[in-house]
């Protein structure tokens, strides 16, 4: 199967995103009902038009014009604070994620991360993981993952931390999905949004080399997840894999990691379940009207979608075509 075109549309979208000036991207090209979107320059704009274009092997080579792409992310960062700050996410996910697309061009922030210093000791991390809102954990997640992304790649913390951090997940690691948080993850038609924040801390191990507790059982959760398309709450009719979003890489991205962490543990259930969840999400994606879908016209979740393109690559040897090999950020760094 050749995504060539896909990738071609993709890469036109995000140039129709591209401000006046070098490095400069709108998040949304049209406002919505309820007049709430920060149109124009945009803090995700910026961040997931570096993002994908890293993804889609069509990264910025031209020296000036990087150094463009990273005054202009730099420039989003509070001085005061060291903050990045927009209102679709909380801070800790906004810092995390500019900081991360900060990383794709060798660069940092210009200050240090002063509001969350509090979280960066083995005490205060603990104290975050701890106090989140278990019974939210897909938002809360982008605390709970965020912290990690936003300290490692700015050199905020040391080994002990990381240590620290990685066996508060392993032992809150729940023993009947392999999902974060043990005990927590409640009704069972909820279980998706349990997958989708767990997603976050499994590139966090990913990245850092780090075995997950459980990956057998959350083989055995995601496949089931799947097969019952239990996406939704009962009553509501699931759009996963008709969506322009980040669900589709959460899932995508947990079967794949997951068996790469066990001995092929149901090896032939997983590539069965990802080469179809593949043809018919791609299938999908060439049927939209791109220039006017209301997500995929949104360089947050058309981002998310592309990373899921990649991973499906990756997972699905030699079944999936591109001119260049595509390139999941998460490969590289943290965060999404």
């Amino acid at each position: 199967m050749n995504i060539d075109s896909l990738i071609k549309i993709i890469k036109d979208t995000v140039e129709n995103h591209k401000l006046e000036n070098d490095g400069e991207y709108a998040r949304f090209l049209w406002q919505n009902p309820e007049n709430t979107r920060k149109m124009g320059l945009n803090e995700y704009g910026c961040a997931d038009a570096v993002n994908i274009l890293y993804t889609i092997n069509d990264f910025i080579k031209d020296p000036a014009s990087r150094a463009n792409h990273i005054r202009v992310l730099q420039d989003f960062q509070q001085k005061n604070t060291g903050l990045f700050k927009e209102n679709t996410h909380h801070f800790i996910h906004t810092t995390a994620h500019c900081v991360a697309a900060l990383e794709l061009l060798d660069a940092v922030p210009r200050y240090p991360l002063y509001a969350l210093e509090e979280y960066f000791t083995p005490e205060g991390v603990r104290r975050l993981l701890d106090g989140l809102n278990w019974e939210d954990p897909w938002s809360q997640a982008h605390q709970g993952a965020g912290i990690y992304a936003a300290a490692v790649l700015t050199g905020s913390v040391d080994k002990e931390w990381e240590r620290a951090y990685f066996n508060w997940l392993w032992e809150n690691s729940d023993e009947k999905t392999g999902f974060c948080k043990k005990n927590g993850t409640g009704d069972s038609a909820q279980q998706y949004r349990h997958m989708a924040g767990s997603f976050h801390y499994f590139f966090n191990y990913e990245y850092a080399k780090m075995p997950q507790r459980y990956p057998e059982k959350m083989i055995d959760a995601l496949l089931e997840m799947y097969k019952n398309d239990a996406f939704n709450t009962p009553g509501n009719v699931s759009n996963f894999g008709r969506n322009v979003g980040f669900l589709e890489l959460d899932w995508t991205y947990s079967v794949n990691r997951a068996l790469r962490q066990t001995a092929g543990y149901r090896r032939d259930d997983c590539i069965k379940a990802l080469r179809k969840f593949a043809k018919d999400y791609i299938e999908w994606l060439y049927s939209l009207d791109h220039k006017t879908h209301e997500r995929f016209n949104d360089l947050h979740m058309l981002f998310g979608a592309t990373c899921a393109l990649a991973e499906l690559q990756t997972a699905l040897l030699g079944e999936i075509e591109t001119k260049k090999p595509l390139r999941l950020v998460l490969d590289r760094r943290p965060f999404v």
